[in-house]
């Protein structure tokens, strides 16, 4: 497990008063501002080459007809291409987040490590965007000396096989490898999916909604006038920064 800052003191996550697993993506910065749209331009540019014949590129409906089949299949497009087409996953994640102009396209709130330097309990890092991109996303936000630990996908495998969020596995092996115990943790998080496993298992669930342009991770489907608490969610927030004047909701 990569500690963000060597600096950190790791605090006994048996003894705090609460262990946050924060989601990273649209739940700390608007991803879907600028990020997103260059990463999906990418990845339809990597599905393109390994879907061609080897001197064409596959076409735009044959990239989107795996895009969208592998997601719904597997819950990641990137699963698919790993299963059907022998896809490296180191690969395909360092060239899907070649993000040159990374810097200038991050959004976010102020204030946001002054909030989380407040937030009681130790606080987790846990994304399914690659280690060197979340990495470089936290220091940019100046979050990263608030986090014990940074969770990755690299690190999201279960017996060999990658497992990433939604997995109830993989999340149910974090909780085991580490000694948590489910019922004191909260995952904070813009996915409802990735909630609705947090659940499952017993932890906490906070909703982020402030960011979401569109109501699923490939993007067809348009996001509802009225965003409605789901029963799993225990508390909805526009903004982590009202997360503090939330807590009583927390179980």
């Amino acid at each position: 497990m990569l500690t963000l800052n060597p600096s950190v003191t790791v605090v006994d996550i048996t003894r705090t008063p609460k262990i946050w697993l924060f989601d990273l993506d649209n739940t700390l910065h608007d991803a879907s501002h600028a990020i997103f749209p260059a990463i999906s331009a990418n990845m339809n540019v990597y599905i393109a080459r390994v879907l061609g014949d080897g001197t064409q590129p596959a076409s735009p409906e044959a990239v989107n007809a795996a895009r969208i089949g592998y997601w719904k299949r597997y819950g990641a497009t990137l699963l698919g291409m790993i299963r059907h087409h022998n896809v490296r996953a180191a690969d395909f994640l360092h060239q899907t987040h070649q993000l040159p102009a990374l810097q200038q396209m991050i959004r976010a709130e102020r204030g946001l490590a002054r909030l989380l330097a407040r937030l009681p309990g130790t606080k987790i890092l846990l994304t399914n965007g690659p280690r060197g991109y979340s990495g470089e996303v936290m220091r940019h936000l100046g979050l990263h000396r608030q986090f014990a630990h940074h969770i990755a996908i690299e690190d999201m495998h279960v017996h060999g096989r990658l497992r990433p969020k939604p997995s109830t596995l993989m999340l149910r092996r974090l909780l085991r490898r580490r000694g948590l115990d489910a019922r004191r943790c909260v995952l904070v998080e813009d996915t409802l999916a990735n909630l609705k496993s947090a659940r499952q298992l017993g932890m906490g669930t906070v909703w982020v909604t402030q960011y979401l342009r569109v109501a699923d991770p490939i993007g067809t489907a348009p996001l509802p006038r009225m965003l409605k608490r789901p029963h799993y969610v225990d508390v909805k927030v526009k903004s982590v920064r009202q997360l503090p004047g939330s807590l009583h909701k927390l179980r």
